[in-house]
Order: C-alpha cells, then structure tokens, then sequence
C-alpha cells in the first residue's frame, strides 16, 4: 500500500470514528485487497472444503465492521489489527458451530513451529487455538495482542510496536515468549484429552 493509500485511510478512519458514515463506503475499496490476503492467510490453515472462502470471510469482516460504532480507530496498522481480528473471531464461531453439530471428534494436533504456522484441520483445533490464546490473554495481554498482531494480522514487528506503543525489540521479546508459552498450552490440552 502506498503512502498515500495509507493516509487515506487513515484520514477515512478518523472520519469514520467522527461519524462520517461516508468514509466506510470510501474506505472499503482502498482495504479490500489487503483484507482479502489476510483472510487468505487465515484459510491457508483451515481445510480445503470449508464451507467460508476468502472472499466470504472478507464480506463478514465487512458486516461486522459496518457494526462497530465504539472502536477509536488510530491508523490503518489498528483497522488490520481489528479486522484479522475479527476474522479469527468469525473462524472460531463458526469452528465452534459445527463441533456442536458433531457434538465430540477425536482430538487432533495442533503444530507451532518457530514461524507460528497453524494447523487447522478441523474445529477442535481452532477452538484448542482460540482457547490457549484467551488463556495467554488472561495473564499476559501484551503478548497476546502480539501474537493476534503479527500472526492474525500480518502486521510486522515494526507496525505491531506502532499499535501497540511499545519497542520493536519488546515485541520481539514477547513473540518468542507467546510462541513457548501457546505450545506448551496446546501441549498439556493434548495431554488431558488423551487421558482416559
């Protein structure tokens, strides 16, 4: 996105927090494409036959954005942040929709490897996902925006200091303590859905 896309929206996101029900319609068009690659990123990890698609998901990003009136949105690296937000929260309702259509499944695994790449074949994974990082949200918030930023968000450790005004050295810092702490997390969930 260039410098001047980037000013736009951000100049359409304080308007939009103004009230300017305008700058949403404006706004979308200049978002889209990037929406799309982080909804794309988010459905590399789901299975082939998903019932939602990238476009799909991007267009439920839409409705509940339209939706949100309290939100003070700062700049575009806050609007990314939100909507891969957003996106996660949509995946994992609908994770969690179809595992009580199922009511059980076997448990399956989960891999983080140093990049943080997730493997979710199927709803309990997503769910065992969005239940560590609650958890990890519950005692070390910091850590778990950073993990939403930089993995659910795409944004780079240069854009997730920006949103979250800390150092790019203390975002580094708490990615690699969020990546232990999740494995370990999903590690001992493993653990306690094998016993007997």
């Amino acid at each position: 996105m260039s410098n001047v896309q980037t000013h736009d929206v951000t100049a359409l996101l304080i308007e939009w927090r103004a009230g300017d029900s305008g700058a949403i319609e404006k706004l979308l068009p200049l978002v889209h494409g990037e929406l799309r690659r982080i909804a794309k990123r988010h459905m590399a990890g789901e299975r082939p036959d998903h019932v939602l698609q990238a476009t799909a998901l991007v267009n439920e990003v839409y409705l509940r954005l339209v939706d949100i009136h309290r939100v003070q949105w700062q700049d575009r690296a806050h609007f990314f942040a939100m909507a891969a937000r957003l996106m996660r929260r949509v995946l994992v309702d609908f994770a969690r929709a179809r595992k009580n259509q199922k009511r059980g499944g076997a448990l399956h695994r989960v891999t983080f490897d140093q990049d943080l790449p997730i493997a979710s074949d199927t709803p309990d994974d997503l769910i065992d996902i969005d239940d560590a990082l609650r958890s990890l949200a519950a005692q070390y918030e910091r850590k778990s925006q950073v993990v939403e930023l930089r993995f659910f968000g795409g944004l780079s450790v240069e854009e997730t200091a920006e949103v979250l005004k800390i150092s790019a050295e203390t975002v580094m810092r708490d990615w690699k303590f969020a990546k232990n702490w999740l494995m370990r997390e999903l590690s001992r969930t493993r653990a306690a859905a094998a016993r007997p």
